[in-house]
Order: C-alpha cells, then structure tokens, then sequence
C-alpha cells in the first residue's frame, strides 16, 4: 500500500548521535515535529532547535518551505536560528562568564558556541572584554584541560582576522612563549589550534610586526622544535597541520621579499660598506697599497681589476649590477654570508677562476645573482600563500638560515657544473638552465637536512642531467611516418575505452572529499562514490579516519540518467563569488559540480587534488557520453600509445618505414594463366 500523500520518508542527522529515520507528516505542525525529533535524543528546550539541509545552501525548513521536502532527504537538527536572535548566544556567554565549570559542560558550551559563530549570525565583534577574557585565561592556563583548550584556541584563530582591534588583543593577551609550549604539547589537537593561531597572526601582522614575531620565534628555536615534535612526531602529520606548515614556511620566506625587491643605491655607505668587504674577503693575501703611495686614479683601477675578477659586469661601478630586481640587494647578502661563512670555498672559487682564461672563467658575482634569482623563484618567494597547498619542505624547518645556506651549496655547485661543462661565457644560460634542473629535481626528493641535499645535488653532476634528458627524450618521441600515424589513430579508439573503464572504476571505489570554508578549516569530510552498476552516485557525510564506506553506509543519491551537467572552475556555484586573485587559483584547479534533477539542484566538489579532479572529470564526462577532457587523459593516452606502438614495431626495428605504400603494379595483359577449378560437366 502506497504511503498517504502527506507523508515524506526523511533522515535526520545530528552530530554524535545516531542518526533518526522518520515518516514526516506534512499536516503535523514543523514545531511538534522538531519536539518528537528533540525527544527521541533527550534535548530539553526544542524551541531553541531547528531541521536544516544538509546539502545545497543548507536552508532552515519552515511552516512555508516544508511542502519542498522530497522522499529521501536528508536533514540535519541545528541550532535554531530565533535562537540567536532571541539572546541564545548571550546564554552561552553567561556559562563561560559567569560559570566555574572547566570540564565537559564547558566544552560543549565552547563548541556549541564555535558552531553557532560558523554561521555568521552575529560578528566576533560583538564578543564581551569578560568573555574574551575568560578565553585568553583558559589559553593561558596550564592546569585546562586539553579540550578546553584546543576550542578555546580555535575560537581565538577565528577573532584574529575578524578586526584589527582583535587581532591586538589576542597579540598582547597570548603571547608567542604561550603558543610555543602548545605547540610542545602531547595532544595533537592542541598543536594544531595552537599552529592555526600563530599563522593567523602572522599572516595578519604588519610587514614589521611579523618581522619582530618571526625574529623572536627564531630565538626560541621554533624550527628546531617543530622539525622534531611535529614533523617527527609518533603519530603521522595531517592535511591541516601540514598546511599550515606550508604557510609557516611561506610566511618566513616572505621577509626577503623586502631586500628582493630593493636596488642597490650607490650612495649608500653601508651598502658600499658591503661592496668592499666582499672584495677585501677575495684578495686580503694580495697587498694593499698604503694610503697615499698611488693615486686616486690608480686606486680606482686597481679596485676594479679585483672587481672584474669578481665576476662584476660593470666592474667600473659594480652597485648597477645589484640594481636591477630581483634580486635586488638579496644578492649582494647572499654573496656577503658566502664570504663570511665559508670563507675557503669563497677564495678557492674566486682565485681558481681569476685564474683560467677569460673565455673559460665563471663570474660569480653575475653568478650568484642568477642564482639568487633562481632560488628566489624556485622557493616562490613574495608570492601569495595557496589556499590549499601542503608541500612545505623539510629542509626549511631542519636548518636555521635556510635561504642563505641553500645558497652556499648551490653556488659551489655551479662552480662544479660549470667545470664539467666546460663552460664559456657564451654558454652562461645553458649552464643556470643545467644548476637550475639540478636543484629542483634534488628538492622534489624531499631532502630533511641540508647534507642529505648537498651529497644529493652534487651527485646529480651533467652528465646524469643528460642521462634523465635522454630516457625522458626517449619516452616522448614518437614516429611521424604516415602509416604509423594511420596506426596510432586507429589504435585510440581501443586504448580510449580502456581509459574509460579505468576511470569509472576508480568512482566506484569513490573518494574522500574535504569542505573547505573561507577560515582554511578542512575538518568536515564527505565521500562520494559510484555504485557497481554505474547507475547512481551515492554520497554522505564520513568521520575522520573512514577510509573507504559502503555504498549502503551513505545516504543520499544521485541517479546518473538525471545528471544534466559537468561544471569546472568559475563556473561551479560555489566558486562565483570567489575573487580573482593568485591565492584562489589552486581552489579553482580542484573545484566542479554536476547539476542534476529537472530543477538543476548542483553537487559541489573540491577535489583533494588535481589528479583525483582529473580522474572524476574524466569519470563523470564518461558516464554522460562525452569526450573525457583532463590533461590526465592526454598524458595517459599518448603514454599508452607509445608503448603499444614500439610493441608493434619491434619487428620492424632500423627498418625504414616509407611515408607512402609501394605502388600497386598494372595488371597483367591478359588473365589466361588463371585455372579453372570448378568441376567439369560429365
């Protein structure tokens, strides 16, 4: 017997409690309703709850929009938003305010609070001195217990970028010293606010106030002790941390962006200070004339002869050298910490190549401004930090003065690259190209100190680049005859279908996405996948640690024959309002959305990453009948095509393949040779 017409079968979620499903009277009031659902978890005051999508733009059901309500659907029991605005949160601030309590009550009060806050019903501005107070002192305390703290910490995160006024409170309320023992603490949780904390004040500093933090984090070894109770931590590093990580770093980095971007000026003493201190590093043995016995103009001459063998373009006025930028006078620092702290390796690179010939010297001077620029331009360095990104580098964290002693070794090694080359001035580019692979595919290994990358880099000489150059040459050629062209394009059709498979394979296994919100938290999880038969996609939302659900542990459903549309990038609805700015890009790379259903409802994604956005691009283009567009599939396409096309052609291996058939010969002048096999007539 069919369910009565005002009936809706529906799910109703709520977090920590076991799911209810529900027949839904629609002539029953929404009040009552929410009363029976309060009553089944034990919730006392059901005027303060209210029923909320799950999904789309998460909208409240109310008396008018309930008959929207479908079979299938999922809700969630929130906080009712009348419950904000008849004076909720000032309940809430009156537990922390006024109450004692410093256990489980607080804790839920906190997190109820932090929930209510991601709503934006109410601006952190609004937020009381003693409520705030009682934060900072909970932050502060070092008796608190570790839930207490990990919420109080998040809240904090979240008021820093809200105001400047705030973000000076919780500067002078929680100090750098207070974070730094967070960040020692055991409970991983408690890092990770404390981490997301120190970053959101640094990326809200000013270019001084972040100096003066980063300087004073430096004094107190904040890399040393991260490298080691974090990034070596017993228990693994996750997403989240390692981002912030990465905007840690980038941030640090960011400091040389300054001197980068500043030309020498050749009237300044102290940078001309610097000038002839490198000059009296490379040529102390060498006598100094006395004062006065040679000439102004003698003194000139030799002191531009030294700086020609310093490898100076403008040996006349080296300051115009430094002028352009970048590098800027981050070149001219980075050649002055060379001199004074491998003072040996300054001389012999110096001296050894003053000299060679002419032709065959290596300027380090105009080398290591090359090089600088490289580095600088390898580390990202002045670019805006990514929303998403998490490849921080090891070697950062393990070694004070990263930037400067990456320099020492990689400018020893052009030294080294250009012997091997056996370099002339005319070859300058080749051999920054050459210095330039060499460190960004010895970086790519993930080095964790800075030995391991120098025996590493060094080991990687020319003749190993041309080696890699080589194999990768070898991999990309391809025959240009004609039929062998002919062959690759009747070969396609096949290896495309066995793409196709692979791809909607890889949707039934499915995969875990993250729901990103514009304060980088990354805590809320979701899994999609494809059922067997390629006919529905089912979706929901998963705890941390579940790898792969069943289908049947995941609620909501999409029918694929009601798919209408595959949207990528700014064209997805939840990626419109997003700006245009560089540190949106990568979001953009990862985000899609499938409209569905005659009313075009939309299922956004953002991707973890932009091999898995290309394997369910290509995944849902195919379930629609369409071309799969990703770069994944050209590169896997014309890999699979190479390898089957030199299977074919073994046997034909250093035989010429001709770019047209033979001609076909006349026929002969008559046919009377051919034999008759058909049976004689008796």
């Amino acid at each position: 017997m069919p369910p009565p017409k005002d009936v809706v079968k529906i799910a109703i979620q709520m977090m920590g409690a076991i799911p209810q499903l529900i027949e839904l009277n629609q002539t029953k009031p929404l009040a009552a309703v929410v009363k029976e659902v309060c009553d089944v978890w034990n919730l006392g005051n059901p005027e303060h709850y209210a029923l909320q999508y799950v999904d789309g733009q998460q909208t409240y059901i109310t008396e008018s929009n309930r008959v929207e309500i479908k079979n299938g659907s999922i809700l969630r029991l929130t906080t009712s938003p009348e419950f904000v605005s008849q004076r909720g949160l000032k309940h809430l601030f009156l537990i922390v305010e006024e109450g004692n309590d410093e256990g489980e009550i607080l804790a839920h009060t906190l997190r109820a609070f932090l929930e209510l806050m991601e709503h934006d019903f109410v601006s952190w501005e609004t937020l009381s001195p003693a409520f705030i107070k009682k934060i900072v002192r909970y932050v502060n305390s070092s008796g608190m217990e570790a839930s207490v703290q990990q919420l109080s910490l998040g809240i904090l995160e979240n008021m820093v970028p809200s105001s400047h006024l705030l973000f000076e409170l919780v500067k002078h309320e929680v100090t750098l010293d207070r974070l730094l023992s967070h960040l020692q603490a055991t409970n991983q949780q408690v890092q990770l606010r404390a981490m997301a904390l120190l970053v959101a004040l640094l990326l809200n500093a000013s270019d001084a106030e972040r100096r003066d933090m980063l300087g004073y984090l430096g004094e107190r070894n904040l890399r040393q002790f991260t490298h080691k109770n974090i990034i070596h931590a017993s228990e693994p590093m996750g997403d989240e941390m390692a981002h912030y990580l990465y905007v840690l770093q980038s941030v640090s980095l960011s400091l040389l962006e300054r001197r980068m971007r500043t030309p020498m000026d050749p009237y300044s003493q102290e940078q001309r200070d610097l000038l002839q201190a490198l000059r009296h590093s490379a040529f102390e043995s060498e006598n100094e004339p006395a004062a006065g016995s040679f000439s102004a103009e003698r003194r000139r001459s030799v002191c531009a002869k030294e700086f020609r063998k310093l490898g100076f373009q403008n040996y006349g006025n080296p300051a115009e050298d430094l002028r352009r930028v970048p590098p800027g006078l981050l070149a001219l620092d980075s050649m002055v910490y060379f001199s004074q702290h491998c003072p040996s390796a300054y001389s012999r690179f110096v001296l050894e190549n003053s000299s060679r010939d002419d032709k065959h010297e290596c300027p380090f001077a105009w080398s290591s401004i090359q090089l600088t620029l490289a580095l600088c331009e390898i580390l990202h360095v002045g670019e805006p930090c990514s929303e998403t990104a998490q490849d921080f580098s090891l070697l950062f964290f393990s070694q004070e003065h990263f930037f400067e002693e990456l320099f020492c070794v990689c400018i020893q090694l052009q030294n080294k690259t250009w012997k091997e080359m056996r370099a002339t001035q005319e070859d300058f580019d080749k051999v920054m190209q050459v210095v330039r692979e060499q460190i960004t595919r010895t970086l790519s290994l993930k080095p964790t100190s800075l030995e391991l990358f120098k025996t590493k880099v060094n080991a990687l000489n020319y003749s190993e680049i041309l080696k890699l150059r080589q194999t990768e040459r070898l991999h990309q050629e391809e025959t240009l005859a004609a039929p062998v062209l002919e062959l690759r394009e009747r070969l396609k059709p096949e290896l495309l279908e066995l793409i196709r498979q692979q791809r909607l394979l890889r949707l039934c296994e499915g995969t875990l996405f993250r729901k990103i919100s514009s304060r980088r938290r990354q805590d809320k999880l979701w899994y999609c996948r494809l059922s067997p038969n390629h006919k529905v996609l089912h979706y929901g939302d998963v705890e941390q640690g579940v790898q792969s659900p069943p289908v049947e542990s995941l609620p909501e459903k999409i029918p694929v024959a009601d798919i209408k549309e595959l949207l990528v990038g700014r064209e997805c609805p939840h990626m419109k309002e997003k700006g245009t700015g560089k540190h949106n890009k990568d979001v953009l790379d990862l985000a899609f959305s499938i409209s569905y259903d005659a009313e075009e409802y939309c299922l956004n994604f953002i991707a973890p990453t932009r091999h898995e956005f290309c394997l369910w691009a290509d995944g849902l283009s195919a379930l629609l009948g369409r071309a799969m567009p990703s770069e994944l599939t050209r590169s896997e396409l014309d890999t699979l095509l190479s390898m089957e096309l030199k299977l074919r052609l073994l046997d034909l291996e250093n035989i010429p393949i001709p770019d047209a058939p033979p001609p076909v010969p006349q026929p002969p002048s008559n046919l009377s040779f051919c034999y008759d096999f058909s049976p004689l007539d008796q």
